[in-house]
């Protein structure tokens, strides 16, 4: 039969899960991440209370059939709607899929913690803040990044001498246009409008594209959003 826990273990169990839900959610904070230090701070200390609850009941009233595993994993499941919380969708482009992974980490590394087993909750925070910190890292540095952003030029007259000119500066950076909105007002204003979809890398130098796209054709303002 285990040694009933005690009231120094409880206090060193929460600290331990307070500490590995702070180091976590540093790292997420400091990438302005939805999911932050309190958010990791408050799964990690609530799992271990409850695995704590989970170990502590059986023994106290006596269920020699307990399980300690239950309540463990009904956290593992519940986990999964806060991570989903933290998942976003910005057009074409997903947000918050680490953060989500890291909430479920962080769940599980406070249930180990509540459980005991100290070593393997701290093995687990040093592999995940490598992964999220230097992995992150080589990521960037191997695969960079690539967002789908709207290209709104503006031009002072005509578009027939400037979409040829236009497609050959995105050409140069490496972008790649999807899709093509003309809108041309009529009258003596003929000032036209052309939104595109790019596919833009991380490391474009968007200020230099904008010199290069007002330097190519007839073109008053270049703007760059984020598509939703």
């Amino acid at each position: 039969m285990n040694a009933p826990i005690t009231e120094i273990d409880i206090l060193i169990r929460l600290s331990l899960g307070f500490l590995a839900g702070t180091v976590i959610g540093l790292e997420r904070a400091s990438r302005h991440q939805m999911a932050g230090l309190r958010t990791h701070v408050l799964i990690a200390v609530g799992a271990t209370l409850l695995m704590l609850l989970s170990i502590w009941l059986p023994g106290q009233f006596g269920e020699k059939g307990g399980d300690p595993a239950r309540i463990a994993a009904q956290v593992v499941s519940g986990i999964g709607f806060l991570g989903a919380g933290a998942i976003i969708r910005l057009g074409n482009n997903i947000k918050g899929l680490t953060t989500a992974a890291s909430l479920w980490l962080v769940a599980a590394v406070g249930l180990t913690i509540g459980a005991g087993m100290f070593l393997a909750a701290g093995i687990t925070v040093v592999i995940s803040l490598v992964t999220l910190v230097l992995l992150h890292r080589l990521e960037k540095r191997i695969f960079p990044g690539v967002r789908n952003k709207l290209l709104e030029l503006h031009y002072k007259s005509g578009v027939s001498p400037g979409i040829s000119a236009t497609q050959e500066v995105l050409a140069s950076f490496g972008l790649q246009s999807q899709s093509m909105d003309v809108n041309q007002k009529a009258g003596k204003d003929k000032a036209t409008r052309i939104r595109y979809l790019v596919s833009i890398p991380d490391k474009t130098d968007l200020p230099q594209l904008a010199r290069a796209l007002k330097a190519a054709g007839d073109v008053s303002r270049v703007e760059i959003k984020e598509k939703y």
